[in-house]
C-alpha cells in the first residue's frame, strides 16, 4: 500500500443537477420512477408510491406536479411539525410488501430511516457483478467466491447466488441480515452457498486476512456514517473507506476476478473515489476501473443521481 493510503481523505463536492436528464416516464413493472426534483424522488414499488428525500436534486425542478398526489405515504416532517421526520400518513402505511425485481422477489418494509430495504440504483449493478460473476466460475471451473460488505437486506448477495457464486454476505446490522435471508428464502435461494455474518466490514476484513482466507471477487457498499455493533467504533466514509479497501486489496486471490464500489454519499468526488481506489489496490485494477453514475435506471438511459460506483473486471 502507497505511503499516507491512510491518512487520505475521501472529500465531497456539489452535485451538478445539469448533469442529469430530467425526462422521465412511467414506466411498468413491479418498480417505477414516476418523477424527481426539489429534493424529493416520487417512486412506485408495486402498487406502493413513495414520496422520498432525494438530496442530489434539490436544485432541479420536478416536471409532473400532478403525479405527486398519487403518493401512498411521504417521508418527512409533517407541516407544522418540529420532531424528527417519520412517515406520514402513519395510517396509510401497508405491512410487508413483495415486489419482484429483476427476476428476485424480495420484501420491502417502510423503516423509521425513510428506506424500503431496497436501492433502485443497485438493480443495475448487482446485474454487471452477477454476470461478471458467471463469467468468472466458467473460468475458474469453480463457483467465483465473493465477499459483499455493507451487504443491507440481500439483493446483490441474491444475485451473486443465482449467477452460481459462493457468497459471504456481511453487514453489522443484524435486522437487516435476517431480512436478507427472508429475501433469500423468498427468491428460492434458501440453500445457496451464502454465508450470513453480522459483523462490522473493518472488523471482519482484518479477521479473514489473519485467517488467510482469499476471495476472488469484492463488492462493497459503504455508507456516510453508520453504527458498528457491540459498541465499536463508528464507521465515517471520510476516514474509513481507504483503510478499509486496502483490507480487502489483501483478501484478493492474485488472479481477482472483479471489484465493485458503489458509494450513495452525497456529492462524493469522482476523483477522489478512484484515488482511494488506487491506493488500495494493484496497478491493473486502479488504472482500469470505470466510474458509473449511479441512478434509478430506466430502459431509456434516464436516471435519477444517486452517487457512483467504481468497477473493474479483467
Amino acid at each position: 500500500m502507497p505511503a499516507g493510503a491512510r491518512s487520505r481523505r475521501v472529500r465531497a463536492s456539489a452535485t451538478r443537477a445539469g448533469l442529469y436528464d430530467r425526462r422521465v416516464d412511467p414506466g411498468a413493472g413491479d418498480y417505477a420512477l414516476l418523477d424527481f426534483g426539489a429534493g424529493r424522488r416520487l417512486e412506485r414499488f408495486g402498487t406502493v408510491t413513495l414520496d422520498r428525500p432525494s438530496p442530489g436534486v434539490a436544485d432541479v425542478p420536478v416536471m409532473r406536479e400532478e403525479a405527486w398526489s398519487s403518493a401512498t405515504a411521504h417521508f418527512g416532517r409533517a407541516a407544522g411539525a418540529d420532531d424528527l421526520a417519520g412517515w406520514n400518513p402513519a395510517d396509510a402505511l401497508p405491512p410487508p410488501w413483495e415486489i419482484v425485481i429483476d427476476g428476485l422477489r424480495v420484501e420491502l418494509r417502510l423503516t423509521p430511516a425513510g428506506q424500503v430495504g431496497l436501492f433502485p440504483e443497485h438493480v443495475e449493478q448487482a446485474a454487471w457483478a452477477a454476470a461478471r460473476a458467471a463469467a468468472a466460475g466458467a473460468r475458474l471451473g469453480r463457483p467465483a467466491e465473493v465477499l459483499n460488505l455493507f451487504a443491507y437486506t440481500g439483493f446483490a448477495t441474491l444475485a451473486l447466488a443465482q449467477a452460481g457464486a459462493r457468497v459471504a454476505h456481511v453487514d453489522a446490522s443484524r435486522p437487516a441480515v435476517a431480512w436478507a435471508r427472508r429475501n433469500a428464502a423468498q427468491a428460492g435461494l434458501g440453500d445457496a452457498p451464502i454465508r450470513w455474518i453480522v459483523e462490522d466490514a473493518r472488523t471482519f476484513v482484518a479477521r479473514e486476512a489473519r485467517r488467510g482466507r482469499a476471495y476472488d471477487a469484492i463488492i462493497l457498499d459503504p455508507p456516510t456514517y453508520g453504527h458498528a455493533p457491540h459498541g465499536g467504533a463508528a464507521w465515517r466514509i471520510g476516514t474509513d473507506l481507504v483503510p478499509l479497501l486496502a483490507g480487502c486489496a489483501v483478501l484478493m486471490r492474485p488472479s481477482p476476478q472483479f471489484v465493485l464500489l458503489t458509494a450513495h454519499t452525497a456529492g462524493l468526488d469522482a476523483t477522489e473515489l478512484r484515488h482511494a481506489v488506487a491506493e488500495a489496490f494493484e496497478p491493473a485494477i486502479a488504472h482500469h476501473a470505470e466510474v458509473v453514475a449511479l441512478g434509478s435506471r430506466r430502459p431509456d438511459g434516464r436516471q435519477l443521481p444517486a452517487g457512483l460506483a467504481i468497477r473493474w473486471a479483467p
